[in-house]
């Protein structure tokens, strides 16, 4: 029976994360493929999340360190278990090798948390990011959880080098898998609002993650007040997912800086903006912001984090700037230069269809799963890595849950 079970560490919000664009198009990719899904999480709903019962995915709400999910998976039984990302499998994984040993385990990282963990901490010491950062507390649960699973989904090239070349992490267990993404048609492109149709600059993103928060920081106190002074009518719109207080003080009209709020609709701001700024001063994975600008044919300026693993060999979408000086003169010729702009608008558009072409990219990803269920013992055979942590590390897992289940009695 084709039954995949996603675990998943919220529950998706296409609308308010990359993290949630990226969980819808997995799901879609196992019900395109003949697959049923399931989807559990121990998180407590909100507004923000799909239905996912209007697309024929049961919804099951699980509780942490709970008898209630053995008895949950041994009756459900699915062929795939795939956990969103390393917390998720530290919590459950034992109890799925107990109860479910044949299913195939998919660990779906979203981003490398220890590498994003570690730049931000080297941000904050004012450091360069060295290994000394990498090898956080983070990165070796993550690692661990890596080896404990059959597949893991890297999203970038990047951490696919880190974790071949830093943690010497076997291929066999990694598979590059970014977000799928059908191409931007010539019609859609025809009614996109034209360059002399758009004015502003948008920034976007969830305020709860630390990078974006720290990017709109960066904004007001130093990207900003240059900018106003080089294009004086021009306004910029920061659109995000939970802004907070420490978020909603820095609106101010008089200087253009206009916090926005929640966006319903991304296509629509996004369209409507000359120019999208992204400033991440560290971070991991991809950038949904810079997928919604090049879907909507809106360039970027942003940094080589914001950049990383996103175009490959081909031309951005905009410019690439660590400066400050260079990213405010890059924005200011973004916004002025009709012919630049054109010509980055269509770079996004390349960039979309070559290098995450939906088509391509889900035939693949379901035929290494098809390959490794097929094959599993061989493939569990050759990671003894693997074996010794479920030996070791998920025994200690095991039993402080176990014991929070007495405590909770």
């Amino acid at each position: 029976m084709k039954h995949v079970l996603i675990i998943g560490f919220v529950w998706p919000e296409p609308k308010s994360s990359a993290a949630g664009s990226r969980m819808m198009q997995l799901i879609y990719a196992f019900l395109s493929n003949g697959y049923q899904v399931t989807f559990a999480s121990p998180c407590q709903k909100n507004e923000n999340a799909v239905n996912l019962s209007e697309i024929d995915v049961n919804q099951v709400e699980i509780a942490l360190n709970s008898p209630s999910f053995d008895v949950f998976i041994k009756e459900l039984k699915p062929s795939i278990v795939m956990f969103d990302r390393f917390t998720m499998e530290e919590q459950f994984g034992w109890r799925v090798v107990e109860h479910c040993p044949d299913a195939l385990r998919i660990l779906d990282t979203e981003d490398l948390h220890g590498l994003r963990k570690g730049r931000q901490q080297a941000f904050k010491d004012g450091k360069y990011f060295s290994k000394e950062y990498l090898f956080n507390d983070f990165s070796k649960r993550e690692i661990a959880s890596i080896y404990r699973s059959d597949i893991s989904l890297i999203i970038s090239e990047a951490e696919m080098e880190i974790l071949q070349t830093e943690f010497k992490i076997d291929q066999q267990l990694l598979y590059y898998l970014p977000f799928m993404l059908d191409e931007v048609s010539d019609e859609t492109k025809k009614k996109l609002p034209k360059f002399d149709e758009r004015e502003h600059f948008i920034s976007i993103g969830n305020f709860l993650h630390e990078p974006n928060y720290n990017s709109v920081l960066y904004l007001k106190e130093v990207l900003w007040p240059l900018l106003k002074k080089e294009l004086p009518e021009a306004e910029l719109h920061i659109y995000g997912a939970y802004a907070s207080q420490r978020v909603d003080q820095f609106h101010n009209e008089k200087e253009g800086f206009l916090i926005k709020g929640f966006a319903s609709d991304v296509n629509h701001v996004m369209q409507n903006a000359k120019v999208c700024l992204a400033p991440l001063r560290f971070g991991a994975g991809l950038k949904g912001k810079l997928i919604d600008a090049m879907q909507n044919g809106t360039p970027c300026v942003t940094t080589s984090v914001g950049a990383e693993g996103m175009f490959g060999n081909l031309e951005p979408n905009g410019f690439t700037e660590d400066s400050t000086d260079a990213f405010v003169e890059k924005a200011v010729i973004l916004y002025n230069n009709q012919n630049v702009w054109t010509t980055k608008q269509s770079n996004g558009f390349a960039t979309i269809k070559n290098r995450f072409n939906k088509k391509y990219l889900e035939s693949e990803f379901i035929k290494i799963v098809e390959e490794h269920k097929t094959n599993l013992k061989v493939h569990r055979s050759n990671n003894f890595i693997g074996m010794m942590l479920h030996f070791h590390t998920m025994q200690s897992t095991k039993f402080m849950s176990k014991w929070i289940e007495e405590k909770n009695k």
